[in-house]
């Protein structure tokens, strides 16, 4: 039995009495937690924050007056806290909240209930006491003042819902890729993806996967996201069969299986339906077995942040096909679960800072290096042999 005096703290923060209330009986039947305030307002959240000092917060993404995102930046800033957001939204722009509010540096989100469905009510109770676990175990990231360009808090215009962004023209003209990068995240991933794309070199002869463990429609906003954060190349969310081009970013689709074969023209990939071997899709293990199997030594793993083991079985394949497996450095990581599957399964080729990741894909696959020397395996503090 777990003594009082060994319970974390949650405070609930949320506008709608009901949501506060079913997110209170959640939160009461979890042995660990107690419930130490309730705020219905963005103010009121910053008052309780100073002087309750909750172990973790529950916040509403969208509330009148100093919203979520607001607390949020205010809570990061001046006293950071495990967070795990409601979102009562899945629409584009709803979905464009929650991917800023992960970009800020709250740990995960969970889709908060309607008045009608009985069904959502219970998505969140089974949904919230693992996110709010998960919260209390991860690191709190270091605030990132002024670092990338801000988003809009609040979306007036509608978010695209077909492939092809500011970049659409350019995806129409791309050449086959002859190498393949693929970036799997799970949780803190947008956060680390969001960071490493605003510095994102030129890769003209690979195609960059990004696999985040995320549902529909999140991965869209998730990819228009970076694509404004990106300058060298476009990005995009694969939602229909494409081929992979050079110089190409591409986001898996929530909530699917990604499948990659070889065709006439190069390596092509499709969305299709999740099958029952990995417990949530996309999934980055499928992926790396593909591209280990069609691209041999030209292919990459980078393994970020993230809970559970995907990613280790994909990174023995690239391993066994040549390949290079590089990880994000654990003490940076969010939760560390996926980087330390990996580094038990195989000899990396680098655990890599996120501030060094960019000087390392930069040197993965560049034209005037492609038949020389590989850097062998070592804690990444300069760019690899270019």
């Amino acid at each position: 039995m777990v003594s009082e005096r060994s319970k974390r703290s949650v405070l609930i923060v949320d506008d709608s009495a009901f949501i506060r209330a079913v997110v209170h009986d959640v939160v009461s039947s979890m042995p660990d937690l107690y419930v130490a305030g309730e705020a219905s307002s963005g103010d009121d959240a910053i008052s309780l924050v100073e002087s309750l000092r909750p172990d973790v917060l529950t916040l509403d993404i969208e509330m009148p007056g100093r919203d979520g995102l607001s607390v949020l930046e205010w809570v990061m800033r001046e006293r950071p806290t495990p967070v795990v957001m409601l979102s009562g939204r899945d629409d584009g722009d709803g979905a464009t909240l929650t991917i800023r509010a992960l970009e800020l540096g709250a740990v995960d989100f969970v889709r908060k209930p309607s008045w009608a469905s009985a069904l959502d009510v219970a998505t969140l109770q089974s949904r919230l006491p693992q996110a709010l676990r998960m919260a209390l175990r991860g690191r709190i990231p270091a605030p990132k003042s002024g670092v990338l360009p801000s988003a809009p808090t609040r979306i007036s215009t509608p978010m695209p819902t077909a492939p092809g962004t500011r970049h659409s023209a350019a995806l129409q003209a791309g050449t086959p890729a002859t190498s393949l990068i693929v970036i799997a995240a799970s949780t803190g991933g947008p956060r680390a993806l969001t960071e490493l794309f605003a510095d994102l070199p030129l890769l003209p002869d690979s195609a960059v996967v990004v696999v985040q463990h995320m549902p529909a429609p999140f991965t869209l906003s998730l990819a228009t996201r970076l694509d404004q954060l990106c300058s060298t190349m476009p990005v995009v969310e694969i939602s229909a069969p494409m081929q992979l081009c050079g110089g190409h970013v591409y986001v898996a689709p929530g909530g699917q299986m990604l499948t990659l074969a070889a065709g006439v023209d190069g390596i092509g990939c499709e969305p299709g339906e999740p099958g029952r071997e990995h417990r949530i899709y996309p999934a980055a293990d499928p992926v790396l077995l593909a591209a280990a199997q069609l691209m041999g030594d030209r292919v990459a793993a980078i393994i970020l942040t993230g809970m559970g083991r995907d990613g280790a079985e994909g990174a023995r394949a690239v391993k066994a096909s040549g390949g290079r497996v590089f990880v994000q450095d654990p003490a940076q990581c969010v939760v560390s679960g996926m980087v330390a599957a990996v580094l038990e399964a195989v000899e990396v080729d680098g655990v890599v800072p996120m501030e060094q990741l960019p000087l390392v894909l930069s040197g993965l696959f560049a034209r005037e290096n492609a038949d020389s020397e590989r850097p062998s395996r070592h804690r990444i503090s300069a760019s690899p042999k270019s």
